[in-house]
């Protein structure tokens, strides 16, 4: 009587394992009414089919578009157009091999080079420092508030790229590397390719052109402009650069 006393008052052993998170707790009895838990047994040869295999994969590089460099004479009739506009052909943006959302053309010159002459020739309305302070100030020459007209300018052409316009014109002297830098680096943000169109016209033929002008710039001002003017270059970005010299006699 008092063996079966005491075997009813032995407690189970208690659990040490962490493994089952449960340290301190009393194991389960395990008998022929508890048995134990059933221990799945797994074949070698199906734990590593299982396993994922990773791969790696080389990405193939991306196409780079061709940098051309193109030539072009001014006309000796403003008012004619050109023989073919291929900036007013949408379509032309996707022959790109990096398949481009678009272009951003960017204009390169003094004062009196022939920027506006290229873009009314083209029937093209581009985004110009001129049409804001028109729009901001009601006064074309107001050149006090130049980092406000160029921070709008900045967004009107923003606002084109988000709405994937594939033709985008930005006129603006653009005289040095540092000043295209900004516009360069938004076009790419954004999958457009940069077209650079330089006006390379000399000093004299500008400053010609500025005094027969009815809003003038002052002579010492386009004589500083040339002085920091710089050619672009392909290592800035450019994918094509067209330059617009004056038709000699």
């Amino acid at each position: 009587m008092r063996e079966r006393m005491r075997r009813r008052k032995k407690k189970p052993e208690t659990n040490e394992s962490e493994a089952t998170g449960k340290v301190g707790q009393q194991k389960p009895l395990v008998d022929e009414h508890h048995p134990g838990p059933i221990v799945p047994a797994y074949d070698d040869a199906v734990v590593q089919a299982q396993e994922p295999v990773s791969e790696t994969v080389e990405a193939p590089e991306p196409h780079r578009s061709d940098k051309r460099l193109e030539t072009e004479l001014q006309p000796e009739h403003p008012s004619v157009p050109p023989a073919g506009t291929p900036e007013q052909k949408p379509a032309q943006a996707a022959r790109s091999p990096r398949a481009s959302k678009g272009v951003v053309v960017l204009t390169i010159g003094l004062p009196g080079s022939g920027k506006t002459t290229w873009f009314k020739r083209r029937g093209v309305t581009p985004l110009s420092s001129d049409m804001l302070r028109s729009i901001l100030f009601d006064d074309i020459t107001e050149q006090r508030y130049q980092g406000l007209v160029f921070s709008a300018l900045r967004s009107l052409l923003l606002a084109r790229l988000k709405a994937r316009m594939p033709w985008n014109y930005v006129d603006a002297s653009n005289l040095a590397a540092y000043e295209r830098r900004q516009w360069i680096k938004m076009a790419k943000s954004f999958g457009y390719e940069v077209h650079a169109v330089f006006f390379d016209v000399p000093l004299e033929v500008c400053l010609e052109r500025n005094r027969k002008r009815e809003r003038q710039v002052k002579e010492e001002v386009v004589q500083r402009m040339a002085a920091k003017l710089k050619p672009p270059a392909f290592e800035e970005g450019f994918s094509k650069i067209t330059v617009v010299r004056v038709k000699r006699a």
